[in-house]
């Protein structure tokens, strides 16, 4: 067992190592030098204003909440229990000032299952206490690429803490501590920047997985979308110098790669994505301090109903990984293709509107419900179809299915509806499974109050919907903000799953074949509509410059949380062993392509998250010393728990080593802490012999 700190250097070989196992497609698109640079052939022409009319600051911080013993979100199964790390989490920020009328907006893209509520509101106060009003939820846009293998337990409704056995205030801590982290780097990284617009087309990252409730949809709906996808790839790019030091990615794909057997915590597709372009390509040292020379976030816009899984069939174990790596590479393909384009470079203001919404009860006019008639949301119901899951990317409970639900739909008919006709008018032709809007009155399940945002920079207008859209949902919201903007339609994106969460939204059209996003849709037939009229209303008010009321916000329910599941007790060792002893070394040669392996006498990983650092490092010997060269957060380490007995836990590293490394010694070194009988927590480090790589 050694003590000794690890080393934090590592960007050269990191770049070095990982060029080589690129591949010629991966060479041959390989985006930004070091310093993230376009080569000169792709930069565009710069204005005659050197400077750029804005402000921008990248941020970026890591949000990995628990690893082990923690209820992973996503697929709503209790079984899917955390038991280790793939890749860490993160997040990555960009503040957007405008530089002539002083308008402010932050972008967040979190790999993160959901942002719900809690942590909108938790991290809002957190930049209050910070820099006042600068940042509030008017201007700050906290968006999750929802992933399906991130931990659970951070909402503050029932509903979504049941895999989870309540509440986490350790993971919940950990994306709001880590979001926070990454606008504040932000804010403190501005600095005069030209902003580009591109566009391009992605026809296979992506496959509809509700293709007979799409078809339900009027032939203008159809026309726009001839393969059923939304194929859009948007990319923002920051520009300073001439350089590239950033870029958003938009484009609508699920995050289920990974599959609901996996295990391991990790950031799915879109996560890999900006893996690959920051530190595979541009080579960013993630455990670095400073404002790293490039960040790359890849958003989801209307995912809804957009799968990965282009077979139609749900990933699993171990395949899931090969697949993850794919899908991302595609996205990160056809946005780094998209440097070669001049682009737009935008102009203009920035600003952004916000209000909440009582979702249970809005009263939507005639010009938005499509007949002509005034139509009332209701309270939330789950629909059966909600329980049988989407089947294309991981079904849920059995005795359910997508459509027709016979059993379910006596129910509503004789119970339900009969006893609550209003609710029959919003929710029908749903076959109601849990009229959740009742259990509300007892204990909060599921939120009801929601904000929808309206985020403008130059041209390009966010629309911050909390929750999954469809992409026929999700062109009519751009649709009517275009229209009010008078800006064209591709200039509006859907930003997905921001700010709260409130399951779907589909067309009254898509509504009606009650397939998965169907009865996932909580509020009925016309929460499409009412969402429609609240963005009418922010796109008028930002075009003319006028306030407009927020609202009141969804209450704090901080104070309200069960906690179902107990903490780390007490860490102890095998029998004749201490903390970091390695029970099972490593070979003593590989070649690259194979996998180094070792096991360890470790602790449990809940008493540290090491957010910001790393539970394992894979060094290189390097004259005297060591140099770290892959460390938690590579795709090429992976990091499994599981406990041995009452207290002890083993530790099983892996290391695939990359094709291109160099020969050499290396070793492998983990990072534990060990909670005592007094609740005091020591942290220790084990590490292996050294072997060769040939």
């Amino acid at each position: 067992m050694t003590t000794e700190p690890p080393p934090r250097s590592r960007r050269a070989v990191l770049r070095a190592t990982a060029l080589a196992g690129l591949g010629a497609a991966g060479a041959q698109l390989a985006g930004p030098a070091p310093a993230a640079a376009a080569p000169a052939a792709e930069r565009a022409p710069r204005s005659a204003d050197a400077d750029g009319g804005y402000l921008v600051g990248r941020g970026l911080a890591d949000v990995t909440g628990e690893v082990a013993e923690v209820g992973m979100m996503g697929y709503g199964r209790f079984d899917q229990q955390a038991a280790g790390l793939h890749t860490r989490l993160r997040a990555r920020a960009f503040a957007v000032v405008d530089r002539a009328g002083g308008g402010r907006v932050v972008i967040v893209v979190a790999d993160a299952p959901m942002i719900f509520s809690s942590v909108h509101q938790a991290v809002l106060r957190r930049l209050a206490d910070r820099y006042g009003d600068l940042y509030t939820e008017r201007n700050v846009l906290i968006t999750a690429t929802h992933t399906h293998a991130g931990p659970g337990g951070h909402a503050h409704h029932f509903l979504y803490n049941t895999t989870t056995f309540g509440f986490h205030r350790a993971t919940f801590e950990a994306l709001a501590d880590g979001i926070t982290e990454a606008v504040v780097r932000a804010h403190e990284d501005l600095a005069p920047s030209e902003l580009v617009l591109t566009r391009a087309e992605l026809t296979d990252a992506s496959v509809n997985r509700s293709r007979a409730a799409f078809d339900r949809n009027p032939e203008d709906v159809k026309r726009y979308f001839p393969g059923a996808i939304d194929p859009l790839s948007t990319v923002l790019r920051v520009e300073r110098g001439g350089r590239v030091v950033g870029a958003v990615n938009w484009f609508a794909t699920h995050g289920t790669s990974m599959s609901g057997d996996n295990r391991l915590i990790s950031a799915d597709n879109k996560g890999y994505a900006a893996y690959h372009w920051e530190r595979e390509v541009a080579g960013v040292d993630y455990l670095a301090d400073g404002a790293p020379a490039f960040v790359a976030a890849f958003a989801q816009t209307n995912a809804g109903d957009m799968s990965p899984n282009l077979d139609l069939v749900p990933p699993s174990t171990p395949e899931d990984f090969d697949r993850t790596r794919e899908c991302g590479l595609k996205q990160y393909r056809a946005a780094a293709e998209q440097l070669r384009q001049p682009g737009t470079r935008l102009t203009g203001g920035v600003d952004a509107r916000l209000v909440h919404i009582d979702l249970s009860g809005v009263t939507v006019g005639p010009e938005f419900t499509g007949d002509g008639r005034v139509h009332t949301t209701s309270t939330p119901c789950i629909g059966a179809a909600m329980a049988a899951g989407s089947m294309e990317d991981g079904p849920a409970f059995p005795g359910f299915q997508e459509g027709e639900n016979p059993f379910w739909d006596l129910i509503s008919d004789s119970l339900v509806y009969t006893v609550s006709p209003g609710l029959k008018a919003a929710q029908a032709p749903k076959d109601v499974f849990v009229p959740i809007g009742e259990l509300n009155r007892v204990y909060p399940w599921v939120q009801e109050r929601f904000p929808v945002q309206l985020v403008r920079v130059g041209r390009l207008h966010l629309i911050g919907i909390p929750g999954e859209v469809t992409i026929a949902a999700g062109l009519r919201l751009r649709r009517t903000v275009a229209r009010i903007a008078g800006v064209a339609l591709d200039d509006v994106l859907v930003a997905g799953y921001a700010n709260a969460y409130f399951h779907y939204v589909t067309t009254p059209e898509e509504y009606d074949a009650q397939h998965y996003e169907g009865g996932s849709t909580l509020f009925g037939r016309w929460q499409l509509p009412a969402l429609q009229q609240t963005v009418a209303a922010l796109a008028t008010s930002l075009r003319d410059g006028t306030p407009l009321p927020a609202g009141a916000p969804a209450p704090d329910l901080s104070g309200r949380q069960l906690t179902l599941q107990p903490g780390v007790v007490l860490d102890a060792p095998p029998p004749l062993r201490s903390f970091g002893d390695v029970l099972a070394q490593p070979r003593e040669t590989y070649r690259a392509g194979e996998r180094a392996e070792a096991v360890f006498a470790g602790a449990h990983p809940g008493n540290d998250l090491h957010r910001g650092g790393s539970y394992l490092e894979v060094q290189c010997q390097d004259g005297d010393g060591w140099r770290t060269v892959a460390d938690d957060g590579d795709w090429s380490t992976r990091f499994h728990w599981r406990r041995d007995g009452i207290a002890a836990s083993r530790v099983t590293v892996t290391w695939d080593i990359p094709a291109g490394v160099p020969a050499g010694h290396y070793r492998i070194r983990y990072h534990g802490d060990a909670k005592g009988v007094t609740g005091r927590i020591t942290p220790f480090t084990g590490t292996t012999r050294a072997f060769a790589v040939r």
